[in-house]
């Protein structure tokens, strides 16, 4: 039994590597389904220095042809336009981000009321969008290398999703605490307020009756 305890670290040890090796090999592959009037949107939320890939591709459900054009907008954070097609069936865009949080990508039909579509997005960023196979041939690695570097590379990539968590989570906590202090505030000033009213009106009040001759 003592045995068999002390293999499965070993065992988890190989096991974790070959998982995200795994991860790194897969895409992200979003179908949308268009409506024949109205704009349908993906978003995935990115922190800075990190490089997109995506394609798209369009296809009919009615198995029309031609096949019907679609227009798409990519957008960051703050409403730059990153990327913006008009009549087309497939394009690509790719970009590196420079401002961290929520990416947009929209995409609607040219001719409203026609047939139903659907949208192929192979959506790449990070770690899975690098060219391996460039940086293979100019650094002349293969194999057990190569496989090691994707995995270094994807060990650097959860880490800076780590400090960008812990980073995020830190100003949330901050703001969390800011807004807390100001309804704290805000509270005190409120029964202060009503404490001071309600002195001025017995005040006003004791005034009234003496000046009535009733007390």
């Amino acid at each position: 039994m003592m045995g068999d305890s002390g293999n499965l670290p070993r065992f988890m040890y190989f096991a974790v590597p070959l998982m995200v090796l795994c991860l790194l090999h897969k895409g992200e592959a979003i179908w949308l389904s268009l409506p024949p009037t109205g704009t349908k949107c993906v978003s995935e939320e990115l922190h800075n220095n990190v490089v997109v890939l995506a394609d798209y591709v369009v296809i009919s459900d009615d198995h029309v042809h031609p096949t019907p054009t679609i227009s798409a907008r990519v957008t960051s954070p703050y409403g730059n336009t990153l990327h913006h097609k008009e009549n087309v069936t497939h394009s690509q865009f790719a970009f590196t981000t420079t401002e961290a949080g929520n990416y947009l990508a929209c995409f609607w039909a040219d001719n409203p009321g026609g047939g139903s579509l659907s949208v192929n997005i192979d959506w790449k960023n990070g770690i899975t969008a690098k060219d391996w196979e460039s940086v293979a041939r100019k650094e002349k690695i293969e194999g057990v290398e190569l496989e090691l570097r994707k995995l270094e590379g994807a060990v650097e990539a959860i880490h800076e999703n780590l400090i960008y968590l812990k980073t995020r989570e830190s100003e949330m906590r901050s703001v969390s605490e800011t807004t807390n202090a100001r309804v704290a505030w805000f509270s005190i000033m409120s029964l202060g307020v009503c404490i001071l009213a309600s002195v001025l009106q017995i005040l006003y009040l004791k005034q009234y009756f003496q000046k009535k001759k009733l007390i």
